[in-house]
């Protein structure tokens, strides 16, 4: 019953935000029929896939607007710059040739789904380094990185302050 409760007001936000972004989108009043039936599908689907996120440890942690403002704070920043010098660095990698890829294994200390899902990501995201498994049972992460300098690396090694500004951010 509570998973039925934890959809329905998935469902309930997730409606709401796409009403919100799509007022007046089309030619005749606020929302045409289709686009109403449209909408409801895709929220449903929505609160299906993120329910389970979004209610972890009974709350809607990242819902929360100092945590939201955070997290914004670290697009713009730390995520931001790092996209750009990995940017650089897998230039030069490329332009020279020195690459040293391989696969590490570290364990950041992360405890939450979404602190997890939030450093895998970004991870991912930044060039030269793709996240190919999180151990949910120890919460290793194993990363293919294009230039390993250290078999056994420190998490900040990797990826820097991620882990740091997922565990602001999620946990």
């Amino acid at each position: 019953m509570r998973r039925v409760a934890e959809v329905a007001a998935t469902f309930a936000l997730a409606f709401l935000v796409y009403l919100i972004l799509t007022a007046f989108s089309g030619e005749v009043g606020l929302w045409s029929w289709e686009e109403l039936i449209g909408g409801a599908a895709l929220s449903f689907l929505v609160a299906l896939a993120s329910s389970r996120l979004l209610w972890e440890r009974g709350g809607w942690r990242l819902l929360n607007p100092v945590r939201f403002a955070t997290f914004l704070v670290y697009l713009v920043g730390p995520f931001l710059l790092a996209m750009a010098k990995a940017n650089l660095d897998v230039a030069y990698r490329v332009i020279t040739g020195r690459i040293n890829p391989g696969i590490v294994r570290f364990n950041p200390g992360l405890k939450t789904d979404a602190g997890r899902t939030l450093l895998a990501n970004s991870i991912t995201l930044t060039p030269g380094t793709l996240t190919l498994e999180v151990d949910d049972a120890t919460g290793d992460f194993y990363v293919h990185w294009i230039n390993v300098s250290n078999v056994d690396p420190k998490p900040e090694d990797v990826c820097g302050s991620f882990p740091k500004w997922a565990r602001v951010v999620a946990e």
